[in-house]
């Protein structure tokens, strides 16, 4: 009897050959590699719905709550011909596991090739969202800049030290520094650092090895020049910034008569040098030859471009006097006429001065053509002829067109990468102009318009981790400038702290007043905390009229936007109009001056940031009755949208933008859930939504609705208090 009962415990199959019988090991393997595939999927539906976050998570709690039930379930119960049943109620002799076992193969090999396909689906589609960078990099879908690594060869050419003891030789030694940069920048196997930066250091007796890592090169050219009499002795070295190690060091000897061909042999000798050093092997030399012109006009052009870098007004106007100077002492010199052109349109009231943008225009191109009337092959002329048509209305392609020219004849020309980057994203392609700005802080990190643009994009994708990154590493450089309180307060914005960011701007406009995209950031600052007198006296027209029409004063707010409409400005007078709710007129001032919409969208594209005109026209379409209109409007609002949330456009008020679309569009629901995720990333005003937006009146009084206003009204009364003013009780 006890050898028999232990024959049967003998024969009794272990813990882990019973799982492997039951299947229940397959069960698991099915049940992981299928929950694993369904969330991939849905995780891809809810992004495109804009679900929030929490729908994703609690679907996975459920995956995983269920995978140990899945398991308890195949170890207690087996499928029969009969149906399913206990395992215990299962006479082994009848039971089927084996056949269950390779169906439960068959089906985990299935499910891995589905998976698979998912995967290599991700992949091509990812790899398309790419966009190519001009420095070589790309960008992901999301935005994020992939590691890769530096590329070995880079350099910095520093400007050449003055050593006469005659201060106007300062031309000559920074003529050469220019025209060596001008010259490397050509050479494509080079990452050439951008004039802004290396002129930076000028006079600066700073370490080379933190200039490199400042300006991300391996490399540092240095020099000086030094005149006595008639004769003029230029050195140059270049040095390894890892170790300090001297490469390659010339001293040349020439007496000095034509100072021009002078600079242009050292140059091209020292760039030859240049190549061998860094490059090695075969390639084509490279011929430097500058604009002849009188020494001292050249030493007023340099001083006057320097100044115009700086982007502030006062800089601007003294470049202009330099410039008018040179001119005049020689009226055939096409650089001096092309910088000259650009400074009058950099002085519009709508970039950094005080001129009319009329007069500023056409000023501007007066001087442009002359310089290119002088040298069809200038770069600064055609830069500035896609800054010109850049400012104007549907001019966006013309712009393109003149700034990539620019550039193929000077690669290094950091305005006209600059001004492209702006076309771009005027016309909504924001990825291409980050992938240009991310290019220009690489090779020029302190040029301030590179700097801050980059900053603003970087905020429109939701990356505010690296505008604060950005302004870490270029901040001990700039101490105080304008430029850097403006983006770290255009940072705080975007994150909806305006009582962090309107200290930033004071400071700021202390120093540049009129510009006009301080005015621009100041107004919105002081719209969301309901400073609406102050908005009037200091704000950009755009904020000055929405803050007129909340004191109910619309006459005046009416006055702004019809004279911006005149000056081409049309948005703010189609926006006044839908508010007041004088639709007819408002159909009556599109249809007067454009044939049908499409015109309409070609001279006034969406920038990427929400299609804000077209929303209003869809409204006064829809509020009049013309169906076919309004579904026209609607059509054009949606594909522009799509090219944005294609793009991760992750700004709040873009998702505002979303919601208006869906409240026009009949969908109550996802117009309230999208105006949460807005405020939930600090979007606000001071004031019911409806008063900024009417088509949010028909949400009054729903519960979720109200819910969410209370959470915004609530959010700017806290940075009032910040800023030590009284709650608004609304």
């Amino acid at each position: 009897m006890q050898n028999e009962r232990e024959r049967d415990m003998s024969q009794k199959p272990g813990f882990f050959e019973e799982l492997k019988r039951r299947n229940v090991v397959r069960v698991g393997v099915v049940y992981l590699i299928a929950a694993w595939l369904l969330a991939q999927v849905a995780d891809l539906m809810l992004e495109s719905f804009h679900a929030p976050e929490w729908v994703i998570q609690a679907i996975l709690v459920v995956f995983i709550i269920g995978f140990p039930l899945a398991l308890i379930f195949a170890w207690a119960y087996e499928l029969t011909p009969e149906g399913l049943k206990k395992e215990k109620d299962v006479d082994r002799s009848q039971s089927i596991t084996h056949k269950t076992g390779h169906t439960l193969d068959r089906s985990i090999i299935a499910i891995l090739v589905v998976a698979l396909g998912y995967f290599v689906w991700q992949s091509q589609k990812g790899s398309e969202s790419i966009v190519p960078s001009p420095a070589g990099e790309t960008l992901t879908a999301a935005g994020e800049q992939l590691t890769l690594a530096p590329r070995a060869k880079s350099i910095a050419v520093l400007p050449f030290v003055n050593m006469s003891s005659d201060p106007e030789q300062e031309f000559f030694s920074d003529g050469i520094s220019e025209e060596i940069l001008n010259a490397l920048a050509k050479v494509k196997e080079l990452k050439v650092a951008g004039r802004t930066s290396s002129f930076a250091f000028k006079g600066k007796d700073q370490d080379l090895r933190q200039i490199g890592q400042t300006l991300g090169v391996e490399h540092i050219l240095e020099g000086s020049v030094r005149k006595s009499g008639t004769k003029v002795r230029i050195t140059a070295q270049l040095i390894q910034v890892e170790d300090g190690f001297h490469l390659w060091s010339e001293t040349y000897d020439r007496e000095l008569t034509d100072v021009f061909a002078i600079q242009d042999e050292i140059a091209t000798a020292i760039l030859e040098q240049l190549k061998a050093a860094l490059i090695g092997g075969e390639s084509e030399p490279i011929v430097v030859a500058a604009a002849r012109t009188d020494s001292k006009v050249y030493d007023q052009y340099l001083l006057a471009k320097q100044r115009l870098y700086e982007r502030k007004r006062l800089s601007i106007e003294s470049a202009v006097e330099l410039l008018d100077k040179a001119v005049a002492q020689d009226p055939n010199y096409a650089p001096a006429y092309a910088q000259r052109g650009i400074a009058a349109l950099l002085l519009s009231d709508r970039s950094y001065g005080e001129m009319t943008h009329a007069k500023a225009e056409i000023q501007g191109k007066l001087y442009l053509d002359k310089a290119l009337q002088l040298d069809q092959q200038l770069a600064e002329g055609w830069a500035g002829i896609g800054l010109y048509h850049g400012n104007r209305p549907g001019e966006n392609a013309q712009a393109i067109e003149a700034l990539e020219k620019a550039l193929a004849i000077n690669p290094n020309l950091i305005d006209a990468s600059n001004w492209l980057q702006i076309a771009y994203g005027a016309i909504g392609d924001n990825r291409r102009a980050m992938a240009i700005l991310e290019d220009m802080v690489s090779r020029d990190p302190l040029y301030p318009p590179g700097f801050a643009n980059a900053i603003n994009a970087y905020n429109l994708f939701g990356m505010q981790e690296k505008s604060w990154a950005l302004l870490d590493r270029i901040r001990p450089f700039l101490p105080g400038d304008p430029q850097i309180l403006q983006s770290e307060a255009n940072t705080w914005l975007s994150l909806g702290k305006p009582a962090k960011a309107l200290p930033l701007l004071e400071s700021a406009m202390e120093v540049q007043a009129s510009d006009a995209v301080l005015k621009n950031l100041m107004g919105a600052g002081l719209l969301q905390t309901g400073q609406f007198e102050r908005v009037i006296e200091v704000g950009h027209p755009w904020h000055k009229a929405i803050a007129l029409s909340i004191l109910d004063r619309q006459e005046e707010a009416m006055m702004i936007a019809t004279q911006l409409a005149g000056e081409g400005l049309v948005g703010l007078l189609i926006t006044q109009l839908d508010r007041a709710g004088q639709f007819e007129k408002l159909i009556e001032f599109v249809e007067s001056r454009w044939p049908d919409l499409a015109a309409f969208e070609s001279e006034y594209p969406d920038d990427g940031s929400g299609y804000a005109d077209m929303l209003h026209i869809a409204r006064a379409y829809s509020r009049t009755g013309n169906e076919a209109r309004f579904n026209d409007a609607m059509a054009r609002v949606r594909a522009a949208h799509d090219r944005s949330l294609a793009q991760a456009v992750a700004d709040p008020f873009f998702l505002a933008e979303e919601a208006r679309y869906y409240a026009l569009a009949g969908d109550r629901e996802r117009a309230i859930e999208l105006l949460g995720l807005a405020v939930d990333k600090g979007m606000f005003f001071p004031v019911k939504f409806a008063e900024f937006w009417p088509e949010m009146e028909v949400f009054t009084g729903d519960p979720h609705f109200e819910t969410i206003q209370a959470r915004m009204l609530e959010h700017a009364n806290s940075e009032r208090a910040e800023l030590g003013l009284e709650p608004i009780s609304t």
